[in-house]
């Protein structure tokens, strides 16, 4: 059996028992010819699968919930054949459920069947859950249906009816549902009295742009474009609003003898407000090395500022507004708390975004890390390894070239305990990377868990060096290299402040304290573990009893490739008290 969340739509025919009576033959062989001809191969154009015929209708199911619409919305305005059309009813609902043997089943089938049972003649009735994703996003008017109650169905369930049509295109509707922020790079200006310096200022600005292309989740203004802007005294809003920019990225450079200052400010091309800036001083001896090191700086900071941005801008959005783009920024951010609580609400956030456009592939790779979190935390059951993997690979096979996704693609590897795949893959992760120190933080996480602390030690350490403002996530990772480098002074400055997301977290700094001798910290922090264990677990439902190091085992242990590395952990453990 196979759990998923999908739309479903079932169609079936109006007064078909009727028609049967009058001319059974004609009746079948009609039915029969309209839905090979048809309405099977307009699921399929809508990217739907019919899961079976029903006799009088069909049974599909959507991976997204604006496609199971669309497709409903095109059936419905088929123009009628003959003096009798055949009319049918269709419901939708988007819900979990169970496929075995080529079949589906659950909750979420059940109400869509009742839905199609109230549905007009000719008409569609959807779920709210289905009418919240989609709204307005496709060219359709909306009528509240109301509250309805099922028969065994517990909950009353709001429903949405088609209502007409509107004169929006629906091309330009899907797009604006996955609006990225667009970012424009403009010349730097060139403050010193050399003339001939401008190509290094150009240079900056044009190696800014290309870094910056590589980002899946931005568009770029081209250099083209933002360039024609140079030497011009017009306001910034001005040339954002010509430019079609959300964020202008804007610097100077100012060269005295044989140094250079370069500045660099990321502003909010609304409201005009600064987001980040930043100065970087070097000394000029190489020109292009100079170029290229401040320019991978300021890339490796400027994704991270845009998206946070947008992630606080969606928060004050209610939810049933966003679009797929913000939902995946807000699940991105609730994931990066790496707890219990903050995961489980980004699962729903990105089963969203993945239900409404299942084309953005960092919605995939986001929704796999929210399992790969519960691994580690010992939170999920022994179908969560397999599930990881495939929603990986969806994520992967939508774009193979973004690194975050074929990092993400490595950590489904690990959770599987495809070790040697995992290497593989993070090393040819390793390889793509260029700007990108989140990613790159990741795969040197990876590197730990396989073993290669020294390794992992270097790549970290490179990538909290590109990113100076890296978020806490990344100290998390560091304060657990440097424990098993057993320099547990240090684990404990990383882990002590913001970088103690979560229980795991708690777990490194007990063991640090103990394996400094310092029992009454270690103690201490160990009550903390406890408590933090167990509102992790309460959190999803699942009763313990007293925690001890053989119960840990049983959802830590899986994390590392070595058992000797979660001995290690385990030892400072029961140094601080926890018991076998």
């Amino acid at each position: 059996m196979e759990r998923k969340l999908a739309a479903i739509l079932v169609a079936d025919m109006v007064g078909y028992t009727a028609r049967m009576e009058r001319d059974e033959f004609g009746t079948l062989e009609t039915l029969s010819t309209i839905m090979a001809e048809l309405f099977i191969p307009l699921v399929e154009r809508n990217q739907g699968t019919v899961i079976k015929l029903l006799g009088d209708g069909l049974l599909a199911s959507f991976e997204s919930a604006a496609d199971a619409v669309a497709c409903a919305y095109e059936w419905q305005k088929l123009p009628p054949d003959g003096a009798d059309p055949i009319r049918f009813r269709i419901g939708i609902n988007l819900g979990d459920i169970i496929l075995r043997d080529g079949d589906v089943f659950g909750s979420g089938v059940n109400l869509a069947s009742r839905l199609e049972q109230l549905a007009a003649p000719g008409g569609v009735l959807v779920s709210d859950a289905v009418y919240r994703i989609v709204g307005n996003r496709l060219p359709i008017a909306w009528e509240d249906a109301g509250t309805l109650t099922f028969k065994n169905i517990a909950e009353p369930v709001r429903a949405w009816r088609f209502g007409g049509s509107k004169a929006e295109n629906t091309r330009r509707a899907q797009s604006e549902a996955n609006l990225k922020p667009t970012i424009a790079v403009l010349p730097f200006h060139n403050l010193s009295d050399d003339p001939e310096q401008v190509f290094f200022t150009d240079g900056i600005a044009e190696d800014i742009i290309t870094g910056l292309s590589r980002f899946r989740t931005l568009q770029l203004v081209s250099r083209n474009a933002s360039f024609r802007f140079r030497g011009q005294e017009v306001d910034p809003a001005e040339i954002a609003t010509a430019l079609g920019a959300d964020y202008l990225v804007e610097g100077s450079v100012r060269k005295a003898g044989s140094r250079v200052r370069i500045s660099v400010q990321l502003s909010d091309a609304g409201s005009g407000s600064q987001l980040w800036s930043d100065r970087y001083d070097r000394e000029l001896e190489d020109v292009l090395e100079v170029q290229d090191d401040v320019a991978r700086s300021i890339v490796a900071v400027l994704p991270g500022r845009v998206q946070h941005d947008v992630a606080d801008r969606s928060a004050r959005k209610p939810e049933d507004e966003m679009k797929a783009y913000e939902l995946m920024l807000k699940g991105k951010a609730l994931r990066d708390g790496l707890n219990a609580r903050d995961t489980a609400k980004a699962r729903a956030l990105l089963e969203r975004a993945v239900a409404l456009d299942p084309s953005l592939a960092r919605s995939f790779m986001y929704l796999s890390d929210t399992y790969v979190i519960d691994l580690w935390l010992g939170l999920a059951d022994s179908e969560a390894a397999g599930h990881v993997l495939h929603i990986a690979r969806k994520g992967a096979a939508l774009d193979n070239q973004d690194v975050y996704i074929q990092d993400q693609l490595g950590f489904a590897y690990l959770c599987a305990g495809h070790w040697q795949e995992a290497e593989a893959q993070f090393a040819k992760t390793l390889s793509l990377i260029q700007n990108e120190a989140e990613s790159m933080a990741w795969c040197g996480y990876a590197f730990l868990l396989l073993g290669r602390r020294e390794k992992a030690h270097c790549i970290v350490s490179e990538a909290m060096r590109l990113d100076p403002l890296h978020p806490p996530a990344i100290d998390w990772i560091m304060g657990q290299i440097e424990f098993f480098r057993e320099d547990f002074e240090a684990a404990l400055g990383l882990l002590m402040g913001e970088a103690r997301l979560n229980s795991l977290a708690t777990a490194f700094v007990a063991a640090s304290y103990a394996q400094l001798g310092r029992q009454t910290e270690a103690e201490a922090a160990l009550i903390d573990f406890k408590t933090e264990r167990r509102d992790e677990l309460m959190s999803r439902g699942i009763q313990l009893g007293e925690e001890t190091v053989s119960s840990l085992a049983r959802g830590y242990r899986t994390m590392w490739r070595r058992p000797e590395d979660f001995e290690r952990l385990a030892a400072g453990l029961r140094a601080a008290g926890l018991p076998d």
